[in-house]
């Protein structure tokens, strides 16, 4: 090397990371034909870790600290390499940066409802969301199996991956726990729970740590929600026939009041109310058997009233002729 290219040459002599901001989960360290002086100082705050990689292999980690770099703090780095000059002069390793602080209110939710067997209404489709929370712990799983040797990697590099898995993970808790729709909708914090335990080794895996894991909603599509609804509506109600007559007596006096004021628009209210009431109880009531036939040795069918009468113009009975209204329904005549 000429000894001007000697004297253009770089020495490190600090090397620290201030993160500017919350996405970054890792970052190399700009060395490009830099080397760190020997004797340099490693700064590693508590939020972070720090690593040396060398010629594609992990050489040593580092927590939160400062560090002066000499042979003495950096042993693996030291052996791999062999140095005889026990860094006497600079030496040159690429150092990245790890974020070790939690990645809070990360989003989760099924794009499409997932279809599972349930107790209560068979084959039923699901929508759930939520938040999770999650750090990374160990930069050497990290490294190896997500950021490798990329420059910068950010948190939604990693979020497409994360929150699919947790959504598959989820359809295989549903299907295995044999819990009714309506119980889970009703512990959701319990399912939180579950869920956390069944995806904390995957994350543990790639490097991180799960911290928190939250079931916002847990719902059905809109046109099943409106199906469970009408189920729900009918376990109140009960017993129809009361059901019917509450109804009916709700009805009267909007009847009533419909065919206009005074005493014969009341008395026709009632009367279209009562036949009302009729027809509707004659819906719910169960059948009853016919009257056998009169036989050709009895008398007659019984016969209308004679005299004179007419017939009420509300329900249809047969009152005297002269009756200005009805004894059976009391409706005007």
């Amino acid at each position: 090397m000429a000894l001007k290219d000697f004297l253009k040459k770089q020495f490190i002599d600090v090397v620290q990371w201030t993160e500017s901001d919350e996405e970054t989960l890792s970052w190399r360290f700009p060395m490009q034909d830099m080397e760190i002086q020997n004797g340099g100082m490693l700064t590693v705050r508590d939020s972070q870790l720090a690593m040396f990689v060398n010629e594609g292999r992990v050489a040593d980690v580092f927590g939160a600290g400062t560090y002066k770099l000499v042979t003495q703090n950096i042993p693996l780095l030291t052996n791999l390499m062999n140095w005889d000059k026990l860094f006497e002069s600079p030496f040159k390793s690429d150092v990245y940066y790890f974020s070790t602080r939690l990645k809070l209110n990360q989003k989760w939710g099924t794009q499409t409802p997932i279809t599972i067997r349930d107790k209560d209404f068979g084959a039923v489709r699901l929508r759930a969301y939520g938040i999770y929370s999650y750090r990374l712990s160990d930069p050497r799983n990290f490294y190896t199996k997500l950021s490798g040797t990329r420059e910068i990697y950010t948190v939604a590099d990693l979020e497409g991956q994360l929150r699919n898995t947790i959504v598959g993970r989820m359809t295989d808790a549903f299907a295995s726990s044999g819990v009714p729709f309506l119980d889970m909708a009703g512990n959701q914090d319990e399912l939180g729970k579950k869920m956390h335990e069944l995806l904390t080794p995957w994350f543990v895996e790639l490097g991180l740590t799960l911290d928190t894991f939250v079931v916002e909603n847990l719902s059905l599509p809109e046109e099943l929600q409106k199906r469970l609804d009408e189920r729900i509506g009918m376990n109140i109600i009960g017993d129809m026939g009361k059901y019917t007559q509450f109804q009916v007596a709700q009805s009267m006096p909007i009847a009533a009041a419909n065919e206009g004021g005074g005493v014969a628009g009341i008395g026709a209210g009632l009367g279209a109310g009562m036949v009302m009431a009729q027809t509707m109880m004659q819906g719910v009531r169960p059948p009853t058997p016919e009257a056998p036939a009169p036989s050709a040795s009895g008398g007659a069918a019984p016969s209308a009233p004679t005299g004179e009468t007419k017939f009420c113009v509300e329900c249809g009975k047969p009152i005297p002729k002269k009756a200005k209204f009805c004894s059976e329904c009391g409706g005007a005549q």
